[in-house]
């Protein structure tokens, strides 16, 4: 059960939430035999990762500086949900994703322009490539806020799953709306968002009213 006293919940914590909310008793650790403990963790994680993949303050880097290998080609790794090149120190001289590199099977930065360009593969680079990254962060180490909206957000998922009843769901889905209410809220706090950009000076970090609406 969570500790009262710790501002950190873990994944244990996370799914004898959900299945508090969906009226089942809560468990010692996470067996997945247990169909039930099984479905709320991979929805936990699965939620985890959609709500991260969005991009906030507390999991975005800027100028993450990446160097090429022996090779010329820059490895990503797992942990990278998103990945871009920075717009004021490369312009538009990449259109960079993420994508498989068959000759060892492990993910490279590619630069489509580049291939549409040469009509080669876009894997080699000749210089450092500085890029925006959003990352992948363990769930006890999220904010609190964003604990809890994706605790909320699984639960309201589980009792589809589990329950099938419309009125619950309804229930789950108020406290999903008040918790990214108040994710927003801390989202806004931490970002110090100004017209008049970051304190940083390293990117424009103006209030854009487009994401929030998207969000």
């Amino acid at each position: 059960m969570p500790n009262p006293n710790s501002a950190v919940s873990t994944e244990l914590d996370a799914v004898n939430q959900i299945l508090s909310s969906v009226g089942q008793a809560p468990v010692l650790d996470l067996d997945m035999q247990n169909p039930e403990v099984n479905i709320c963790l991979q929805t936990l994680r699965d939620t985890n990762r959609q709500l991260q993949a969005e991009g906030w303050t507390f999991n975005t880097e800027y100028l993450v500086k990446f160097t090429p290998d022996a090779n010329k080609k820059i490895t990503i790794a797992d942990d990278v949900l998103q990945i871009d090149s920075n717009e004021s120190r490369h312009f538009n001289n990449y259109n960079l994703i993420r994508r498989l590199d068959t000759s060892d099977n492990t993910s490279k930065l590619y630069d489509r322009f580049w291939h549409q360009k040469n009509k080669t593969e876009g894997y080699t680079f000749d210089e450092d490539i500085y890029c925006d990254v959003v990352y992948f962060i363990r769930f006890d180490n999220l904010p609190y806020a964003f604990q809890a909206h994706i605790i909320a957000r699984a639960a309201r998922q589980v009792s589809i799953k589990l329950v099938g009843s419309a009125e619950l769901v309804q229930l789950l889905a108020v406290e999903e709306d008040q918790t990214r209410a108040a994710l927003m809220e801390y989202e806004t706090n931490q970002g110090d968002y100004s017209i008049f950009g970051s304190k940083d000076g390293l990117h424009y970090n103006s209030y854009q009213p487009f994401k929030a609406l998207a969000r």
